[in-house]
């Protein structure tokens, strides 16, 4: 049996036993890197290619529109243009004039710890970065201030915006939840679709007869073969996650969140990952931002007041808080990587360990971006042995199990390579924002079967295809042999630049 047919047997079987409530149709996925600034995947059930690919082309539009209303980041949105306005009653669409109304609503349930004038704090931490140092009291005693001004009026009746500070603003937290919910909506109206699961850099919106496997990234160990914090089963919710293990700045060898208090101008870093499940994605979306923020016992304060919303906190003293229903949505728990790990099981005989078992090899790799909202293409990252015998892989990511055949290193003798680590590749990924194109795995020095491998050389191969297009082909050899190691390695058309770093896994 072929290695495209065995992969296609065990996906339907997987997806099959996921999701009980399936309706009749096939699942069709599409990924993209720079859809609103991340990466994106939507997955459609539908009764046709040509259904599910008119579904994709729709939710892109609608994103594209909403886009160009409410960008913080693009001078000619309509925010942008709004925000250039002082003490001017301006007439606003409904997006724009239901997000400011939604951010006034949520300013005044978290008690100011959400807010579209946090980005004055934020720009006092990047500017005090740059200088490799922290903003001062003073600095953030004046970004505070500016916060707690007045920034807009709204008229419900004329349906006007009047900007009244020259704070700056930025329209975050759940404005992209708040985007995908509509762009789900369009996409299940097209004729022929009857589930979607959209993910935009690690937030999600799950809608129509369907039930999604989510695994909710660990914030210590962010690479894309990592086992999950979580894993859940969702239905006809959202899901988002927010966290500073991303982004955010490093001043002086210590890392600090992008999320701001803007009532106090610190960089939080209590909570590691905060993430919310709820029936509308803005709430979801404003609530993991906000719970990066409050207290956790604020935080279960303000869940209780919103029906049907459950949440889990990880913090950075190793507690796992959840809400009480929080367990209805979970299949299987872990403890976070820093936490102790259980002792190994006995055995009459100790299996020998390699030289550097104290060593991990993390690979980074970076998907060129031509423009526009890019595909992604077929990849997959593997390690093998000093005779080009696989060891282990550790990422495949594809589409269409037909074309994996171009994969044509990793796929050679139709050799079984199975995805590294009980990486489960049909499962959607929670996790705080991404940037476009960024991944990272890692290999901990295992074979396929979980056993330590002998010192020696091993090569590292990254290899990407396009459905009837580009091929390319990287390779690194590295002397597994406990003695940290970097390399760089050139890019090319489909991966614009990777590296590897062998170190100390308690790094």
């Amino acid at each position: 049996m072929k290695l495209h047919q065995l992969l296609a047997g065990a996906l339907s079987a997987l997806l099959l036993s996921a999701a009980p409530t399936l309706h009749s149709g096939h699942l069709h996925s599409f990924q993209r890197e720079n859809v609103l600034g991340t990466s994106f995947e939507l997955k459609v059930l539908a009764s046709s290619a040509a259904a599910a690919s008119r579904a994709e082309t729709v939710a892109l539009g609608e994103i594209v529109r909403e886009n160009a209303i409410l960008s913080s980041w693009t001078p000619e949105s309509e925010f942008s243009r709004w925000f250039r306005t002082r003490g001017q009653a301006v007439p606003v669409s409904p997006e724009l004039f239901e997000v400011l109304s939604t951010f006034d609503t949520w300013r005044a349930r978290t008690n100011g710890a959400l807010d579209a004038a946090a980005e004055v704090v934020t720009r006092a931490w990047s500017a005090a970065a740059h200088q490799g140092r922290t903003p001062t009291a003073g600095e953030l005693a004046g970004a505070v201030a500016s916060v707690r001004q007045t920034h807009w009026r709204l008229d419900p009746v004329a349906h006007t915006a009047t900007h009244l500070s020259d704070t700056p603003l930025a329209l975050n937290s759940f404005v992209k939840s708040y985007i995908m919910d509509h762009a789900v909506n369009v996409a299940l109206r097209t004729p022929g679709v009857s589930a979607a699961v959209l993910n935009i850099g690690g937030d999600l919106v799950i809608r129509g007869p369907w039930t999604e496997p989510v695994h909710i990234a660990d914030p210590l160990s962010d690479d894309e073969n990592s086992a999950p914090a979580a894993r859940l089963l969702v239905a006809d919710r959202a899901v988002a996650t927010s966290g500073g293990y991303r982004r955010g700045f490093d001043i002086a060898g210590h890392h600090y969140s992008h999320i701001v208090d803007p009532r106090s101008g610190v960089s939080t870093g209590h909570i590691l990952s905060a993430t919310v499940i709820a029936p509308r994605p803005a709430d979801a979306g404003a609530l993991a931002t906000a719970f990066c923020v409050l207290t956790p016992r604020e935080s279960a304060s303000v869940a209780a007041t919103i029906p049907n919303v459950d949440y889990l906190l990880l913090t950075a003293d190793g507690q796992r808080l959840s809400s009480p229903a929080w367990g209805q949505y979970e299949t299987h728990t872990r403890v976070l990587s820093a936490a102790a790990k259980p002792a190994p099981a006995a055995s009459s005989a100790p299996e020998p360990q390699p030289a550097d078992a104290a060593m991990e090899l993390e690979v980074t790799l970076q998907i060129a971006q031509p423009g526009g909202f890019a595909k992604r293409p077929y990849v997959a990252v593997w390690i093998e042995d000093k005779d080009h015998s696989p060891v282990r892989t550790l990422a495949l990511w594809y589409k269409k199990e037909r074309y994996l055949p171009d994969l044509r290193n990793w796929y050679r003798d139709d050799r079984m390579r199975a995805p590294a680590g009980g990486n489960d590749s049909t499962a959607s990924v929670a996790s705080a924002t991404r940037p476009p194109g960024k991944y990272t795995v890692k290999w901990d020095g295992k074979d396929s079967a979980g056993k330590p491998v002998k010192p020696g050389r091993y090569t590292v191969l990254i290899e990407a295809a396009r459905e009837h297009g580009t091929y390319q082909l990287m390779r690194q050899e590295i002397d597994f042999n406990g003695k940290p190691q970097q390399f760089q390695i050139p890019g090319n058309q489909e991966i614009s630049s990777a590296s590897i770093d062998y170190r100390n896994a308690a790094r």
